[in-house]
């Protein structure tokens, strides 16, 4: 069944699956180290769809969408073990973003940083 969430509603769905489990939530570093793996796994699904490396043909098929969904997963698991709210988090950081580049690139609407 395809659903949209909020983020504090996927935070509460990782939540619930990983209390199911004894072993709970592991060190940050094991999943700092968990969540390098799997950006590296994205970075060769890139560089295999987009880059000059192609596929070995005994390779299994993946997709960049399926890593960067496994991405998103090891960041929800180690935002919700440090209590981090990921929606507090995006809202702080688009503000910054708006501020700090908002005429850094060329605009579309012409505007231009007085």
């Amino acid at each position: 069944m395809d659903k949209s969430e909020s983020l504090k509603e996927m935070q509460a769905e990782v939540d619930a699956y990983i209390k199911q489990f004894k072993a709970g939530y592991f060190s940050p570093l094991s999943q700092m180290a968990r969540l390098t793996e799997e950006v590296g796994e994205l970075a060769r699904e890139i560089n295999h769809y987009y880059g000059e490396k192609p596929k070995k043909a005994d390779e299994q098929p993946k997709t960049v969408e399926e890593e960067l969904g496994d991405v998103l997963f090891v960041t929800l698991i180690m935002a919700n073990s440090l209590s981090i709210d990921l929606t507090e988090v995006f809202n702080r950081n688009m503000k910054k973003f708006n501020q700090r580049d908002n005429y850094r690139f060329e605009r579309k609407d012409g505007k231009t940083h007085d």
